[in-house]
């Protein structure tokens, strides 16, 4: 079993910034993909981001691509999703996901063995 610490949701206005947190399992952590989730009401859930630690591959959707970094923090087993010039159609709750991945390469966009919690962000004038 491995838990999920997630961090960092909040109310931001438009064009503001978030960082959100997500602390993994240090015995899977560099052989395992990490990434962000996220789902609206009334919607699908769509993948956001998604990084392997052990090889620094790392993947941003499209629809967040240049606003949204994710990145690594090996000695505290933590990725972080820097988010910045937030949008009102950001809004929504985000889920930290983690797949093992012994291999390194290419992730799954939505990695599928454990969820976090999930933490909300709300984007609002």
């Amino acid at each position: 079993q491995v838990q999920l610490a997630e961090s960092g949701g909040g109310s931001v206005q438009p064009g503001g910034s978030l960082r959100l947190s997500c602390t993994g399992s240090a015995n899977t952590y560099k052989s395992s993909c990490m990434g962000w989730v996220r789902q609206a009401p009334g919607k699908e859930r769509e993948a956001v981001a998604v990084i392997h630690p052990g090889s620094s591959y790392s993947y941003v959707a499209d629809s967040v691509k240049g606003r949204f970094t994710i990145s690594q923090e090996n000695a505290k087993t933590t990725v972080y999703l820097q988010m910045n010039s937030l949008k009102v159609e950001d809004t929504a709750m985000y889920y930290c996901a983690t797949q093992y991945w012994e291999y390194g390469g290419m992730c799954p966009t939505i990695p599928s063995d454990y969820w976090g919690q999930g933490t909300q962000v709300t984007v609002s004038s």
